[in-house]
C-alpha cells in the first residue's frame, strides 16, 4: 500500500518466511518413508497452488473470501499456516502409510538436547512472527508479543501437569510439545484477544492436543512423525475457535467481537466456517497434487522396503549424522 511504513520487498520477505516454515511443519508428518525427490516436487507444487492463494484468501484484504467476505479474523496464520499444514501432513502420511514396524517397535525422538535447542529457537522466532503480524512498532504488536510469551508458557506447564497425570512424569520432548502447541494455538489470536484469554487458550489447548496425539492417532493409526497434525492443525482449530470466543471488540479487524465480550456469535461463526473453507480447500488440492507427484514417480510416493530398512540418511543422500558410532542406542 502506499501508506506502509515499510518497503514491499520487507513484506516480500516475511511473507516468504511464513511459507518456508509452513511446508517445513509438511515434512515432519513424513520422516523416513517419502522419496526425496516427491517432497521437493510436491513442496514445489503446494507453494505455488495452495499457500498462496489461500493466504490471499485469508489477508487479501477488500473481496478476500475468507477474511471479508466471511469476516474471519486470522492475526498471523491459524489458517494460512497452521491448519494448512498439519491437514496436509496428516493426508500425505495416510496415503503413504505407516513407517515400517511402526506401533510394534520404539521411535524415540534421536537428540532430546536438540529438541530444546529447537524449541527454543522456534520459541523466539516466534516472537518475530506474531507481534511482527502487526507491520508495525505500536501497542497492538507488543499485545501480540505478550500474549505470544503467556500462552506458550501456559501451554507448557499444561502439557507437563497433563504427563503427570497421564504417566507419571513430566518430560522436556513433553514440555517443548507444549510449548509449540501455545505458540500455535495463540497465533491466530495473537492482536485480538488480552493477556488473560491467552494464559486460558494456552491452558486449554495441551489437553487437547495431546488427546489428539496419544488417543485419536492410535484410534485412526495413522503415522504422522512429528505430530504435525495433532499439534498444528488441531491447535490452530483451537485458536480459531477461541479468536471468536475471546477477541476484543476494539482490535477485531471486522464489525464484530468475541462471543464473550458482545453476546454475538456472528464471529465466532465467521471463524468456524473460515476453519471448514481452509480444510476443504486445502485437502482437495492435497489429494490432487499427490496424486500428480505420484504418477511422475513410477506411481509411488514412498521409496522401497530396502531403502527404508537402511535409512534415508545413507539410502537417499549417502551420509551418516553418526558414522563412526557402533552403538546399539
Amino acid at each position: 500500500p502506499e501508506d506502509a511504513t515499510y518497503p514491499t520487498i520487507i513484506n516480500f520477505i516475511f511473507q516468504m518466511a511464513f511459507c518456508m516454515i509452513t511446508t517445513a511443519i509438511i515434512t515432519g508428518s513424513l520422516a523416513g518413508r517419502m522419496k526425496f525427490g516427491a517432497v521437493c516436487a510436491f513442496v514445489a507444487l503446494w507453494t505455488i497452488v495452495v499457500y498462496p492463494p489461500l493466504a490471499h484468501m485469508v489477508w487479501g484484504g477488500d473481496g478476500s473470501l475468507i477474511g471479508d467476505t466471511i469476516g474471519a479474523l486470522d492475526f498471523a496464520g491459524g489458517d494460512v499456516v497452521h491448519i494448512s499444514s498439519g491437514l496436509t501432513g496428516l493426508i500425505l502420511c495416510l496415503m503413504l502409510g505407516k513407517r515400517k514396524g511402526f506401533g510394534m517397535m520404539s521411535y524415540r525422538p534421536h537428540n532430546v538436547p536438540f529438541v530444546a535447542l529447537g524449541a527454543a529457537l522456534l520459541w523466539f522466532g516466534w516472537f518475530g512472527f506474531n507481534a511482527g503480524s502487526e507491520f508495525v512498532a505500536d501497542g497492538v504488536a507488543g499485545l501480540a508479543l505478550i500474549n505470544t510469551v503467556v500462552a506458550s508458557g501456559a501451554a507448557l506447564v499444561s502439557w507437563m501437569i497433563v504427563e503427570r497425570v497421564k504417566v507419571g512424569k513430566p518430560t522436556l520432548v513433553g514440555a517443548a510439545t507444549g510449548l509449540v502447541a501455545g505458540l500455535v494455538v495463540i497465533t491466530p489470536a495473537a492482536g485480538f484477544v488480552e493477556p488473560w484469554a491467552a494464559i486460558i487458550m494456552g491452558l486449554i489447548v495441551s489437553p487437547i492436543c495431546y488427546f489428539a496425539i496419544s488417543f485419536c492417532k492410535a484410534k485412526i493409526g495413522y503415522d504422522d512423525a512429528l505430530d504435525a497434525f495433532g499439534c498444528h492443525a488441531v491447535g490452530g482449530i483451537v485458536g480459531g475457535i477461541c479468536t471468536g470466543i475471546f477477541c476484543v471488540p476494539e482490535l477485531s479487524w471486522t464489525d464484530f467481537g468475541g462471543l464473550l465480550y458482545t453476546g454475538d456469535v456472528s464471529l465466532l461463526c465467521s471463524q468456524i466456517a473460515g476453519i471448514a473453507i481452509t480444510i476443504v480447500f486445502v485437502g482437495i488440492l492435497d489429494v490432487v497434487l499427490a496424486f500428480i507427484v505420484k504418477a511422475c514417480f513410477k506411481g509411488s510416493l514412498r521409496v522401497s522396503e530396502e531403502k527404508e530398512a537402511q535409512g534415508l540418511d545413507i539410502a537417499a543422500h549417502g551420509e551418516s549424522a553418526y558414522p563412526a558410532y557402533i552403538g546399539l542406542d
